[in-house]
């Protein structure tokens, strides 16, 4: 019988190997030269290292490294959220819902609106990119404090708006000078409170009475990621009821300790909560999240031992920086500033004793680490290498 020859393919730039395919068009393009151009200037986001990398990198043994550069929960995640997230793994062969239904359901009982009133991201981060695809464009202003969290510039920048930062005063935001920042190009303010990287609070009633002195045209963004561990937290719940362009920001990452499941959300109006929604991608948010997200609202048990650990920790740290003549940051957050001298010599030198903080020179404090409160035993084992470093 005679052969029927090679098999036909649709492309025929294309050939068939045993190794894959290979291509018969001639050179290869180089995918920078079709990139955008701003994607070759524009900046990537430097995550806290990983234990594992820090272990292979310098040859030390993964357990006797301790993490305190990432502001994680040393406490671990909520026991009911962990529970959950083992059941709805045994259902892993279906898609998440879509609608994230149970969550927003808890979420609007915990806070006191509607279900339709919350947008679930993978993270707030995702959230904070939601806002970029709904809101900004080339020529529109994002104003933020200098330094603040840096995925809001990275964001602004991806959707070609200008991000205008305003000098902290303090290592708090100036409200007043965020204010004159204002311009008819305005279109998103952030306050994150408490902040990151400084970790100092906006006293609740000025917060609400600068949203408040904003044009109504501007979208508000309070970034809450770390509010439990604040004294006196605002509530801008007054705020969305009286229907002003806020929104704010939350996470389970942090005193629930689920970083690793990357689940959070943002609460506004119906309105602009339903906007978000419409550019979120689907099944954005797996199901394992969903669940022990909503377990965890359920664990507040949990949450307020986190919370007094954290404050009992971060007393214990800010006793060991004065007792070596440091100067640190009041915090309200779950980690601290800490005033050595040569940040990054420091940072290399406590990493080498298996001790990971965070280098903050990326942030215009070259001079100083981010530290995060650990449990006891992290908190004096950093004390005590620091203090080895320092000498």
């Amino acid at each position: 019988m005679p052969s029927a020859g090679p098999p036909r393919v649709a492309n025929p730039f294309w050939l068939h190997s045993g190794a894959g395919f290979v291509s018969n068009a001639g050179p290869t393009v180089n995918p920078a030269e079709l990139a955008k151009p701003f994607v070759h200037t524009y900046p990537s986001y430097v995550p806290g290292r990983p234990v594992e990398d820090v272990a292979r990198d310098l040859g030390l043994d993964p357990s006797c490294i301790i993490k305190m550069a990432s502001n994680e929960n040393p406490f671990g995640p909520s026991p009911l959220a962990a529970e959950a997230a083992k059941r709805a793994i045994e259902q892993g062969q279906y898609y998440p819902d879509g609608g994230c239904y149970a969550l927003r359901a808890r979420l609007a009982a915990f806070h006191g609106l509607q279900p339709g009133q919350f947008v679930i991201g993978n993270g707030s981060n995702e959230v904070i990119e939601l806002i970029g695809h709904v809101f900004l464009g080339a020529g529109d202003e994002v104003v933020m404090g200098s330094p603040e969290f840096v995925v809001y510039r990275l964001v602004s920048l991806l959707f070609g708006a200008k991000p205008v930062e305003v000098p902290l005063v303090n290592f708090r935001n100036d409200l007043s000078a965020l204010a004159r920042a204002v311009t008819p190009r305005t279109k998103v303010v952030v306050v994150s409170t408490p902040n990151n990287p400084t970790g100092a609070a906006t006293p609740a009633e000025e917060l609400i009475a600068f949203i408040r002195g904003l044009p109504e045209r501007v979208i508000v963004v309070v970034d809450e990621a770390y509010r439990d561990f604040a004294d006196a937290p605002p509530d801008i719940l007054p705020l969305i009821r009286e229907g002003r362009n806020v929104i704010g920001l939350r996470t389970f990452s942090k005193v629930y300790g689920l970083a690793a499941l990357r689940i959070g959300y943002g609460y506004a109006s119906a309105e602009m909560a339903g906007l978000l929604d419409r550019v979120r991608q689907p099944f954005n948010v797996n199901a394992v999240a969903q669940a022990a997200a909503t377990a965890a609202l359920d664990d507040q048990a949990f949450r307020d031992r986190c919370v007094e650990g954290n404050r009992t920790g971060m007393r214990r740290l800010e006793k060991g920086f004065t007792e070596m003549g440091l100067k640190w940051v009041p915090s309200q957050a779950n980690f601290i500033l800490v005033k050595v001298g040569d940040g990054a010599t420091t940072f290399d030198a406590l990493q080498r004793k298996g001790v990971i903080v965070r280098p903050v020179a990326n942030y215009g404090l070259p001079e100083w680490l981010r530290v995060t409160v650990g449990t006891a035993g992290q908190n004096e084992r950093l004390l005590a290498e620091l203090a080895a470093v320092l000498r």
